[in-house]
């Protein structure tokens, strides 16, 4: 059995991954799928001064959970068993310390993400994650 790991930020390439590995399970492959979202942190050194750390939780939580809600849709529908997990931090960084840790055999996710500002700002998480993990990566366009 193949521990995979589908990053999900909501965006139609995510869920296109989501799907593939729906397409992998159906066609008998053995996996312990794990599926991750995570939220970019939006606070600064004034922020907590400001807003309290309850409603800033609450708001990632919310956050995530939206952007998970298809892709679970997704699974749930091809009757893919699945672990959640929500997580805070720099993007490529945490998807890479989740397949370290849960020892992903793959990281599957989307070649692109939410839009191309971000992508500009922030450079390619794709490239970052393949730069940080020591598995397979499979990008889905």
């Amino acid at each position: 059995m193949i521990t995979t790991l589908i990053a999900v930020d909501g965006s139609d390439h995510s869920l296109r991954a989501v799907d593939a590995v729906c397409r992998l399970a159906a066609a008998g492959l053995a996996m312990d799928v794990h599926v991750l979202n995570v939220q970019i942190p939006v606070e600064s050194g004034h922020v907590r001064m400001f807003v309290e750390a309850d409603a800033i939780e609450g708001y990632y939580r919310q956050e995530g959970l939206a952007a998970l809600a298809e892709a679970c849709a997704r699974l749930d529908r091809a009757g893919v068993k699945y672990t959640r997990h929500l997580a805070v931090g720099h993007v490529a960084d945490t998807i890479a310390h989740y397949a370290t840790q849960l020892k992903a055999g793959q990281v599957v996710m989307g070649s692109h993400g939410r839009g191309a500002l971000r992508h500009a700002l922030m450079g390619s998480v794709a490239t970052d994650v393949i730069r940080r993990v020591d598995t397979a990566v499979t990008l889905v366009r």
